[in-house]
């Protein structure tokens, strides 16, 4: 644990940012900052003409058809494109007929199907295929199409997330919470990581077949044990549930942190284990005991059972940043590294995260990871003391390693500004005070 309190005392250095002149941008790119600016109709006029340039290029017709709807007259483009048969053709179609409610489940899905017929091996075709039988909730042929794509192109981690969405209503739970695992593990896209916990809470809601006789018992329970605090009478009521439905997972679950709040260990283990036992597929009973045995110092049980609830709940955030801490720990920086992305990937707005994910950086030596990890905090909270000190404390240690004469004096620049700015707020800051003489010298 000594490690681990040193490691949250480092802190990641600044990257200076040079001025420059903004780069020409391509024609593409002009269309889509149209697009973003609210001028589609002049995005249209440069679209098409890439379009008739490149007619095979999938996203600038998709672009296209986004920018007709935008511009509200996707009515004519469809009857522009009405007499062509080919696929990229019947594509847009779909994706203009997607776009509208009364459309999406009918006509949009026919002229998907039609895209993929013409070119069964553009990913692209089957997977948008797949997405809207998915949401027509037409689960089974949606699944086959969305394999497909996956089989053709493996590196769209996001197309996963429809992927799983099919498979758990195809009753493919595993495979389901497998494909969720890769979207958190892999997507850099705060989205998608939204909607994989969004699909994940789904399968995993303990709630979702509790019998409505004891939801009052159950609503009270929760009152006493999280409003109130009063964890004696959360007990009270929730063995009043078991008395009627003595093999309810959650129940015991909930029995089980009770208990521990009042310190009767015995309890709460056992009352946890058997949670575990009534539904074994459900991770967050595994996070509870493994808190519970990492609060005891029993580290080996505590890892057992944070490992198995993210091997079967992988949005478990809490359960992804303790592996990290108990990596850092046995000195597995690499591992530490990975466990606090997923952390941060899954709550971004959880600043601490980013802090832990850029310790690790700052640790192997990787100065530019660690600065961008810690100006993503900087840039959402400007005043953030805590982490301007760790970008004056970063860029110090960066200028104690740097050998030539102007590294070092860019970068002790950057340490003195952030240092700086910290003193000015806080005049007595003994560390900060330091690290300025430090990198000011005799």
């Amino acid at each position: 644990m000594m490690r681990l309190a040193l490691l949250m005392c480092v802190v990641m250095c600044g990257c200076v940012t040079p001025g420059s002149a903004e780069a020409v941008l391509t024609p593409r790119e002009q269309a889509q900052r149209l697009l973003q600016k609210g001028d589609a109709p002049a995005a249209v006029a440069m679209l098409q003409k890439l379009h008739a340039e490149n007619p095979k290029d999938l996203t600038i017709a998709r672009a296209l058809a986004e920018a007709h709807v935008k511009a509200g007259d996707a009515d004519a483009f469809l009857t522009s494109i009405a007499a062509r048969q080919d696929a990229v053709s019947y594509y847009m179609r779909a994706l203009v007929l997607y776009s509208r409610a009364a459309d999406a489940s009918g006509p949009a899905v026919e002229a998907f199907k039609k895209a993929a017929e013409l070119a069964p091996q553009e990913a692209e075709f089957r997977y948008r295929l797949g997405l809207a039988l998915v949401e027509s909730e037409k689960y089974e042929p949606g699944l086959v199409e969305l394999q497909a794509a996956l089989q053709l192109s493996p590196g769209h981690v996001a197309w996963k997330l429809p992927l799983a969405k099919a498979l758990v209503h195809t009753g493919a739970q595993p495979q389901a919470i497998e494909a969720i695992r890769d979207v958190v593990m892999h997507s850099t896209s705060v989205a998608d990581v939204k909607t994989a916990k969004a699909v994940m809470d789904q399968i995993a809601d303990p709630f979702s077949r509790f019998p409505a006789s004891a939801k009052p018992g159950l609503d009270q329970a929760m009152q006493w044990l999280y409003t109130s605090d009063v964890p004696q009478q959360a007990i009270l009521e929730l063995e009043n549930i078991l008395r009627d439905f003595p093999d309810i997972a959650v129940v015991h679950a909930l029995l089980g942190l009770a208990s521990a709040r009042i310190d009767d260990a015995g309890r709460a283990v056992e009352e946890l284990k058997r949670a575990i036992e009534l539904d074994p597929t459900d991770g967050k009973s595994h996070l509870y005991l493994a808190e519970f045995y990492g609060n005891r110092q029993r580290t080996a049980q505590a890892r057992e059972h944070y490992e198995k609830a993210v091997l079967l709940n992988p949005t478990l955030g809490d359960a992804w940043s303790r592996l990290g801490d108990m990596a850092v720990d046995r000195q597995d920086l690499p591992k530490a590294r990975e466990n606090y992305a997923i952390a941060a990937r899954l709550s971004p707005d959880d600043m601490g995260a980013h802090g832990k994910v850029a310790a690790v950086y700052q640790l192997e030596g990787d100065w530019a990871a660690a600065d961008k990890e810690l100006r993503l905090v900087i840039d959402r909270e400007p005043e953030n003391m805590e982490f301007m000190l760790r970008l004056g404390l970063l860029h110090t240690e960066k200028f104690t390693h740097m050998k030539q004469s102007d590294e070092r004096k860019a970068t002790a620049a950057e340490a003195e500004k952030w240092l700086t700015k910290v003193l000015d707020e806080q005049p007595e800051n003994a560390m900060a005070s330091r690290a300025l003489e430090r990198v000011k010298g005799p």
